[in-house]
């Protein structure tokens, strides 16, 4: 006759009282969490004869997967594209500073950089599990340098890149490693890019498309290779043309093949898109809508002048420039008001908003539904909002990280 808890010694915590995100609708129902997993209770009452070791009780408040960020280029000070002394305690402090902003895991980004500045930072990012010390680490994001020169964008163009073999010596050479790199941008119409695409697919990597001139044929054939995201959609690429759409026209494209989403990032700042822009795109493709930040080091600064990579920053206001000119590099927003400003621009329910920012992401990585949702079996990356979405507290594994 089994005992109670006789499958596991591990505590069980019961959240209450609370509406959760499931489904793709917010059900009033208990989450239980054992061992850093969603149980299914159902089992758990029957099989095991279970209960509650710990309950949290969460006042009526919405609970949902945590944020997941596959753009951020830094914030608090920190520069990923910068060769610090300490590279990886730069990445722990950004990590824990967005816990508070309900990021449960994160890409750290690295904009078009000089060889030796991979060579030294890639080492050091190492892939890992979030906890009470921060965000957990998905893999970089490497942004460049095999991109356009006409729509660099922040970028600096001594650094940009060319295809020579079209082969992963190409890549090896520019990152030195691609260990733990979890998704690349580059510009589909660079000649030789289609056996990049190709070659990074097949490690595993995802490939996202973006500061590119490329026209929609160019776009569609990079997806029917492998590629599955659009950077930052409408910025660092050719406008929407009614003859030939570019980039854009892959959130419409009916040569997707079956079975695929094309996901594109949003900077849901209220700078980078107009509001009628990002209704368009959401109206024309929401389960591709995935919500990033490309937050920069100014993010949680004073106004002034900071880094991105190789260029200096001036911050004015919400908006972030190369100094000197008017190009937009980068962001100083938090996922919590890219959520908060999606919903109130778009005019989405709040579950199409969480889930930009939570099972969107997870999708695209490839890590559904261990992350981005709240299924049976899932991680218990958990953050815990009002209705107004603003966070209340952070969780991972199901303990509690951050609280306000």
């Amino acid at each position: 006759m089994p005992t109670n808890k006789s499958v596991s010694e591990a505590p069980i915590t019961q959240f209450i009282n609370c509406r959760l995100l499931r489904e793709h609708k917010l059900q009033r129902e208990d989450l239980w969490v054992r061992e850093g997993k969603i149980l299914d209770p159902e089992k758990l009452f029957f099989d095991e004869k279970g209960y509650a070791d710990m309950r949290v009780d969460c006042g009526g408040c919405i609970l949902a997967p945590g944020f997941i960020d596959v753009q951020i280029n830094g914030g608090y000070g920190i520069d990923f594209s910068q060769a610090s002394e300490d590279v990886s305690g730069g990445v722990s402090f950004v990590a824990k500073k967005i816990l508070e902003h309900g990021v449960t895991s994160f890409c750290p980004t690295l904009v078009t950089s000089p060889l030796a500045i991979y060579h030294k930072v890639l080492p050091e990012v190492k892939i890992c599990n979030g906890g009470a010390h921060g965000a957990g680490v998905l893999g970089c994001h490497l942004e460049g340098p095999f991109i356009s020169l006409e729509k660099k964008g922040a970028h600096p163009e001594r650094y940009l890149r060319a295809f020579q073999s079209g082969r992963a010596d190409d890549l090896l050479e520019v990152y030195g490693s691609l260990d733990n790199v979890a998704l690349v941008t580059l510009a589909p119409e660079l000649a030789k890019s289609q056996s990049v695409v190709r070659e990074l697919c097949q490690r595993g990597i995802t490939v996202s498309l973006g500061h590119s001139v490329a026209n929609l044929s160019q776009a569609e054939e990079a997806v029917q290779l492998g590629a599955s995201f659009i950077t930052h959609l409408f910025n660092a690429m050719l406008p929407f043309h009614h003859r030939d759409p570019g980039i854009v026209g892959l959130l419409t494209s009916d040569q997707i093949p079956a079975g695929r989403t094309v996901y594109y990032g949003m900077i849901a700042d209220g700078i980078h898109t107009n509001p009628a822009a990002l209704r368009i795109a959401h109206r024309a493709h929401p389960s591709g809508l995935v919500l990033v930040t490309d937050a920069i080091t100014a993010m949680g600064l004073p106004p002034g002048r900071h880094t991105l990579g190789q260029q200096d920053i001036e911050i004015q206001g919400l908006h972030a420039y190369v100094a000197g000119t008017k190009t937009l590099s980068g962001s100083i927003a938090t996922m919590d008001m890219c959520v908060r400003h999606f919903k109130h621009t778009s005019g989405c329910s709040i579950e199409e908003a969480l889930e930009a920012a939570s099972l969107h992401p997870a999708q695209l990585l490839g890590i559904a539904p261990q992350k981005g949702a709240l299924d049976f079996g899932s991680d218990a990356d958990l953050v815990l909002l009002d209705d107004a979405l603003n966070i209340k507290s952070t969780y991972i594994s199901g303990e509690e990280v951050w609280r306000k």
